[in-house]
């Protein structure tokens, strides 16, 4: 069975096309999982968890670099994500869009909750400071601290 030029390059373009197409819906894939992992994460922050203790964080920071890694590839060249399919070009927008508010989002959570366990550490030092500066003989200069002490009087029969 003999090809035409002209049917080579039909085939290839359509091998092409299907390939770019499996690169994309994989990469919607990707997307998906990621933002609805971010969103977990988001809620979870809503409920004023302290980042340190969301289980989403590695997960979420292996499909980033996933993610990352397409789009690095994308702009230097080496990966071409040709959408043939409008539709499909079209769900790969709006997936990224969600993405993004996914992630803007978090961003602003994140920083609330690091802001909330600096606030927490800043309220358990400043205790720790008060206790030590009420047992402590010495004042704020270094020198033994002057302390009035009440005396009562006492009346003896």
């Amino acid at each position: 069975m003999t090809m035409t030029v002209a049917k080579a390059k039909s085939h290839a373009t359509r091998t092409s096309a299907a390939n770019g197409d499996t690169r994309i819906k994989s990469l919607i894939a990707l997307i998906d999982v990621l933002t609805a992992l971010v969103a977990e994460e988001n809620v979870e922050l809503a409920k004023g968890l302290p980042a340190s203790r969301l289980k989403q964080v590695d997960e979420k920071n292996r499909l980033a670099e996933m993610f990352e890694r397409t789009v690095a590839e994308c702009a230097a060249g080496t990966t071409s994500l040709n959408v043939a399919d409008r539709i499909l070009r079209e769900q790969l927008m709006e997936r990224i869009l969600k993405l993004r508010a996914a992630m803007d989002e978090n961003l602003v959570r994140l920083r609330a909750a690091i802001e909330a366990s600096n606030r927490r550490i800043e309220a358990v030092m400043q205790a720790i400071r008060e206790q030590i500066a009420a047992v402590s003989p010495y004042g704020a200069s270094g020198r033994v601290a002057v302390r009035s002490v009440s005396s009562g009087t006492s009346r003896s029969a």
